[in-house]
Formats: structure tokens, C-alpha cells, sequence
């Protein structure tokens, strides 16, 4: 009991000692803002990001405003805006193919666009609560997940649905072997990982979740077979044996989470949420984690992407009163 007690202690003070606003140029042990964004004109709230990597544009699901808000990082500036979607949550993009994926919650599409001039090529009905995209490298199509169980793959180039994978309850975030061939799910209505072949197109297992629910982003280490699940009730981050479904341990972290990063290089976890903070853990070793502190940021701004090749993470802030709507760029400054 003793030693519980000084474990609270001790994340109640990490978390004090880097919970403080952030401009550009300044920063914590843990992250450095170097640039805030404006998204002027976006209303409501901010959903999922994706990547241009060779044109260096990050593209922002603005889903209340109906928007995807395109974003040169280079000039650090909105350039563009797709309008006339239908609250647009995830984002993807096949670099291959040169493709846009937009998935929409209201009327359930999942939109192609062409990468150079954004217009729309293709629009797959997937019916309702089109969510998460993430875009398989290895067979070049995008994988979506929707409506009350579903996971979809679709060929960025025909603009078909190849395939579909059925599950128990609609998908939060998921994600994909490189060099296996599983996907692994949040099925929070179900209160599991479902765990999914991708070749065979079925579900092969499920990983149970015990010590907290509300389960819906994820990361992946696939080197050290980890599975990082960030969990609302309570506000926990669970990190798992990808080949058992064990629960390797359980750390507290910041709440209304709804994008995980893992920075490999670094040895990092990040977790952003809305209740205003960025959670930064530590990986000792594949058992072994500390959350070493919380940068503050804003309220509602509870999705993230992190770019492993340039060390940075981008955090999507909406309007809430003053507070303007805009992208805070954190530079990652690897603990000494």
C-alpha cells in the first residue's frame, strides 16, 4: 500500500512539474512549441490529421466546419480547404497512387481525391460512420473502419471496396503489422482489441480489456510486440503483449484521449487529449514505462499526429471562447 502511495505521489508531481501553457520557442524537458498554426474560419470541433510527406501538407479533418483544412508545413499556412463533406473524422493518403481518403461520419462515405489538384475522384458508400483510415504500404489500399462493425479495404486507384471485415461494434483507431499481417482494433462497444488477418480478410482473435474501458487510440511497437491503448475510463494508458493480449502494465494519463503516437527512435509514447495536456511516457524497456510529465496545452484538443522523420508533433487546438482555432507544433527533444 506504501509503495502505491508513492507511486501516486510521484505522477501526481511529474505531471505538476510540466503542466504550464507553451509559445513558440519555448519549452519542457519533454517538448519544445517551435510554431502555432492558424486554421482561421474553423468552427466546431477538430477531428483526425494525415500526411503529404513528399509536399509536406498535413491535412486537417476539420469535422465540425465540414472541412479538411490543407495545411503547407513548409509555409506554415492553410493553403487550401475541401468544403461540402459531411463531418469528415479520418484522414489517409496513398502516396503511390497520389490519394486522398476522407472518411465522413454523417453520411458514411469514404472520398477519394486526387493529391494535386483535390478533386474528388471516387466516393465509397460504406452507409454510416465512416471513421479511421489508415493506408497499407504493402498492398497499396486503405483500410476504414465504419458504422456498427466494419472494416473496409479500398483500392485507391479503381476506387472499389475490395474487401470487408466484420466486428462486434463500430472500430475507434486501429493499426497494421508492417511486417506481419495482422490489424489490431478498438472495439470499445465491445470492450475488446479485435485482432484481424488481413490477407484471410477475418477476425482471428480478440484481447479483452480489463483494467479500463472507452478504449479508442492505439499505437504500435511491433519490434517489442507492444500495443499502447489509450483508454477514458478510467484515463489510462494500457500497454499489451501483441502475441498473448496481456496486460503489461497501466499508467494514468492525460483525459478525453484520442491520438497515441509511439516515437521509436526516442523510446517515447505521446498522448494527447482534451482535457487539455499532451502525456509523455518513457519506454524503459518493453515491461518497463514512466510517465515523465504532462505539457499543457488546451481544452478540446484531443487529436495529434507525430512525424517520426522530422521529430514532430502536430496538435490540433478548436475554438473554445477566445481560444482560436490552430495547429501548436511541438519539436520532440529527445531526455537527458
Amino acid at each position: 500500500m506504501q509503495r502505491l502511495l508513492v507511486l501516486v505521489v510521484a505522477t501526481v508531481l511529474a505531471f505538476a512539474c510540466d503542466t504550464h501553457s507553451q509559445v513558440a520557442g519555448q519549452g519542457s524537458k519533454l517538448l519544445t512549441q517551435v510554431r502555432t498554426i492558424p486554421l482561421d474560419g474553423v468552427e466546431g470541433r477538430i477531428d483526425h490529421l494525415g500526411l503529404d510527406a513528399k509536399r509536406k501538407r498535413l491535412f486537417v479533418a476539420a469535422l465540425g466546419n465540414n472541412t479538411v483544412e490543407v495545411v503547407d508545413l513548409a509555409k506554415g499556412k492553410v493553403i487550401q480547404r475541401i468544403t461540402h463533406l459531411r463531418a469528415p473524422q479520418g484522414i489517409g493518403f496513398a502516396p503511390e497512387s497520389n490519394r486522398l481518403a476522407v472518411a465522413n461520419d454523417e453520411d458514411g462515405s469514404c472520398r477519394l481525391y486526387d493529391g494535386t489538384s483535390l478533386r474528388q475522384t471516387a466516393s465509397i458508400d460504406l452507409k454510416d460512420d465512416a471513421d479511421n483510415v489508415r493506408y497499407e504500404i504493402s498492398s497499396h489500399r486503405f483500410w476504414v473502419g465504419y458504422g456498427e462493425g466494419g472494416l473496409a479495404a479500398i483500392d485507391p486507384k479503381s476506387g472499389r471496396q475490395i474487401a470487408d471485415v466484420k466486428l462486434d461494434a463500430h472500430p475507434e483507431s486501429f493499426q497494421l503489422e508492417t511486417k506481419g499481417k495482422r490489424i489490431f482494433v478498438n472495439v470499445p462497444g465491445a470492450g475488446h482489441i479485435a485482432v484481424v488477418d488481413r490477407e484471410k480478410g477475418t477476425l482471428i482473435g480478440k484481447f479483452a480489456l480489463k483494467e479500463a474501458s472507452a478504449n479508442f487510440p492505439m499505437a504500435l511497437d511491433e519490434a517489442d510486440h507492444r500495443l499502447f491503448v489509450g483508454c477514458r475510463r478510467p484515463a489510462t494508458l494500457l500497454v499489451l503483449d501483441t502475441e498473448t493480449g496481456r496486460t503489461v502494465t497501466a499508467l494514468d494519463i492525460v483525459g478525453d484521449t484520442d491520438d497515441v503516437f509511439y516515437d521509436a527512435a526516442n523510446k517515447r509514447i505521446y498522448v494527447s487529449g482534451g482535457a487539455g495536456g499532451i502525456t509523455v511516457i518513457s519506454q524503459k524497456n518493453a515491461d518497463m514505462y514512466d510517465v515523465s510529465g504532462q505539457v499543457a496545452t488546451a481544452p478540446g484538443a484531443r487529436t495529434s499526429f507525430f512525424v517520426p522523420e522530422t521529430g514532430t508533433l502536430y496538435v490540433a487546438v478548436p475554438r473554445r471562447g477566445e481560444q482560436k482555432p490552430e495547429l501548436r507544433v511541438f519539436s520532440v527533444k529527445p531526455m537527458k
